[in-house]
């Protein structure tokens, strides 16, 4: 099967983000056979079919949908703005799903961490981002689901997990991930 490359996404721009930290923790638990690469979205111009149209977009957009292209499986991480997905995230998905018909991210697999400050966990983020996922046929794991609530306290100041169930949740969501994304791997 060899190396499989995971591109993963914070959908906060933030320097100190939950997300990233979160979505950090997260790739460091994956076995070695999943290569991993942080793929920033926060210098992406915002999608505008015209660009596209008149074929030139901006190299930036050309840029990630080459990096996009090249990966195996992608792992999302997001906070929730306003009962609903990251403005950067939804641009990032967009521009990877076009021009129409060179849809990206079609027919591999992804999961989906969502987070908040509040109890809720990135509830409304997360089944708006499966809704979108669904279209774009990113082919997400179900199974364990993830929904952080309270995620400031379940990090220490260090930005690790403060207690052993966090981490144990952490850890058992990265090897079902793993799993999931070997499935697909192609031959």
């Amino acid at each position: 099967m060899g190396i499989l490359k995971i591109g993963v996404f914070a959908g906060s721009l933030r320097r100190e983000s939950f997300s990233g930290k979160i979505a950090g923790i997260v790739a460091d638990m994956l076995p070695e056979d999943l290569q991993v690469k942080t793929v920033d979205i926060g210098g992406l111009v915002l999608y505008n079919q015209d660009y596209d149209d008149q074929g030139a977009p901006p190299r930036e957009w050309a840029a990630f949908r080459q990096e996009i292209a090249s990966l195996d499986g992608f792992l999302f991480v997001t906070p929730e703005y306003n009962r609903s997905m990251t403005p950067a995230l939804k641009n990032a998905l967009d521009i990877g799903s076009r021009p129409f018909g060179q849809n990206l991210w079609s027919g591999k697999p992804g999961a989906l961490i969502s987070i908040s400050q509040g109890q809720l966990g990135g509830f409304g983020a997360n089944h708006h981002l499966r809704q979108t996922m669904s279209f774009l046929n990113i082919l997400l794991l179900s199974q364990p689901e993830a929904y952080i609530g309270n995620v400031a306290s379940l990090l220490n100041g260090r930005g690790e997990p403060a207690n052993q169930s966090t981490k144990n949740f952490l850890q058992e969501y990265a090897g079902a991930f793993a799993l999931w994304v070997r499935r697909f791997a192609r031959p």
